[in-house]
This record gives structure tokens, sequence and C-alpha cells, in this order.
């Protein structure tokens, strides 16, 4: 089959126009995206720090809206537990704080984490839970430098746990 020159040109013209089509959309979208992860980076970098100064309270404002958005991030939902935890809403903590869990199942390996999670476990009355959680606590024998008392707390908790 034999192609006349004309066509060939046609058929070239074609190919770098849906090129060049192509180029101009995903500039368009990338644009977008942008825009989009620096207002939620605003949103992340604002809730953290009012939760660093003790504001919890405007800190919520942020961190809810924010995980409004981005509900599969593990940073968003283990800020948002913390700052939920320090607002009194234990059972919305408790629930951020096992998304983070099945988001990334390593973070049974962050001592911390895991005493915030068996804490906030125990508060909401899921004792059973909060005693599965506690357990791993001890039985890895952590003690983290910035928190020399963990195994005295972890042993406090479960022995509550324990009288009830």
């Amino acid at each position: 089959m034999q192609l006349r020159e004309s066509t060939r040109r046609y058929i070239l013209i074609g190919m770098v126009a849906f090129i060049v089509i192509g180029l101009f959309v995903a500039n368009v979208l990338a644009k977008g995206q942008d825009e989009q992860f620096a207002n939620e980076d605003l949103l992340f970098q604002q809730a953290t720090q009012l939760a660093n100064e003790g504001n919890f309270e405007e800190a919520s404002v942020y961190i809810n809206e924010l995980i409004k958005k981005e509900s599969e991030s593990e940073d968003v939902n283990y800020l948002g537990g913390l700052i939920s935890a320090n607002v009194g809403e234990m059972k919305q903590a408790s629930i951020l704080f096992q998304k983070v869990l099945d988001i990334n199942p390593y973070r049974v390996e962050d001592p911390m984490f895991m005493l915030q999670f068996g804490e906030t476990l125990y508060k909401v009355e899921r004792y059973e839970d909060a005693k599965t959680v506690l357990m791993r606590c001890q039985e890895a024998g952590w003690v983290p430098e910035d928190y020399p008392n963990y195994q005295a707390k972890v042993a406090d908790l479960l022995s509550s746990i324990e009288n009830m």
C-alpha cells in the first residue's frame, strides 16, 4: 500500500497536533494539582503550628478540613488523632489512630504511637483492644529517650484495665 505525499503530511501534522494538545492539557492539569497541593500543605502546616502552640481548638478546624480532602494520608490522620485527643474527642482520636494503623501497619513498631493509641482506646472504654496494644508495648520493652517513664505508664494503664 502506497501513501501519497499529502496523506503522509496530514498524518504527521495530526500526530504533532495530538502531542501538542496532550502536552497543553497535561500542563493545565498539573498547575491545578500544584495549587491543590500547596493549599493542603498550608492547612497541614497551620494545624501543626497551632497544635505545637497548644491551640488545639483552632488546630481542630484546620485538620478537620484537611481530613475531608486527604482522608488517606497517614500524617494527616495522625495529626488529627493527636489534636482530637487534646480537645477531648477521644472516640474521633481512636478512629483516626486506627486509620493510621490501617494505612501503615508498620506503625506498630512506633513506641509513642502505640502508647497514644492504647491510651486513647482505654479512654473510649475499648479495654480489650487497649490491652492488646499495651501488651505489645510492654513485650517490646520500649523506653524512648524522650519518655523514660514509658514502661511505667504502660504498666499503669494495663493495671487499670486489669482492675476493672
